[in-house]
């Protein structure tokens, strides 16, 4: 009996642990953000301000172009999602189903592909995006996203669709189901658990990186919030760390409504995906 509570004395104090480092950030974040100065020595360790004030809240919408830049990173996230999506799940299924020349080339170079660092291919990216007359655009942002992804993403959701029975697919052709109607109406239900996880992580993409908006966007009324926030504190005179920390508090509302909704969505599409076979 004594053995059995040390036990569980250990596990929750592990647990406890792994909390407190995961949780003190985020709420010394938030705390920060209600600070009223702006400099890190008017923070101190305890994540509790010793006032509350909205001032750098206002002075980030009234000082600063973060509305304009959060919109110009949801409009990214979303386009990136979609086509990534789009692409991707039918490239996977075209990889999974059907055998034609030069497609074990094509896994073993994509598979290739993903291994490479994608920051080693910035300078061929960059004169690329430059060539066609892109740079400083939002869509070259968008078609680097969209076209780095694929090779990675099309292995992840070909290896979920590779355990779907092709019986299922065969079933449907009896039937007069034509390739798209098998896909579409028999395929991607069933697929639903690797699909939103797929959506979330190229959702959630854009608004973490710094290093491909930095290299592509130049003017500041096409910037994303990566590149704005960053600005706040780079350099000796730049030391709005309050305000920096408001963005990022900010930021995470998207982040937190997404995946509460589609947490919900996952638990039934992942309860779905266990019985299919």
């Amino acid at each position: 009996m004594l053995k059995k509570r040390l036990k569980q004395l250990v596990i929750y104090t592990i647990l406890i642990g792994i909390a407190l480092i995961v949780l003190y950030p985020i709420a010394w974040t938030i705390g920060s953000s209600f600070n009223q100065g702006s400099s890190l020595q008017s923070t101190g360790i305890n994540p509790i301000p010793d006032q509350f004030s909205l001032n750098q809240y206002r002075k980030l919408f009234t000082e600063t172009d973060y509305l304009h830049w959060y919109k110009n990173t949801l409009k990214i996230a979303v386009i990136n999602m979609i086509f990534s999506v789009a692409i991707t799940s039918l490239s996977a299924y075209v990889f999974s189903r059907y055998g034609f020349k030069g497609k074990k080339i094509s896994m073993i170079s994509m598979l290739v592909l993903q291994i490479i660092p994608s920051f080693t291919g910035m300078v061929a990216m960059y004169i690329i995006i430059w060539k066609m007359g892109l740079l400083d655009t939002h869509l070259g942002l968008i078609i680097i996203y969209v076209a780095g992804q694929i090779p990675y993403n099309t292995w992840l959701v070909k290896g979920y669709l590779d355990t779907i029975p092709r019986e299922l697919d065969a079933a449907a052709k009896v039937d007069g189901a034509g390739n798209f109607t098998t896909f579409f109406k028999i395929i991607l239900p069933i697929a639903r658990p690797i699909i939103v996880f797929l959506a979330i992580a190229t959702f959630t993409a854009p608004w973490m990186d710094y290093i491909f908006p930095q290299l592509v966007l130049k003017s500041q009324k096409n910037w994303t919030l990566a590149i704005g926030l960053f600005e706040m504190i780079d350099g000796e005179a730049d030391n709005a760390f309050s305000q920096f920390a408001a963005g990022c508090t900010l930021v995470a509302i998207p982040f937190t409504i997404f995946f509460m909704l589609s947490q919900k969505f996952m638990t039934e599409a992942l309860g779905a995906g266990a019985v299919k076979s």
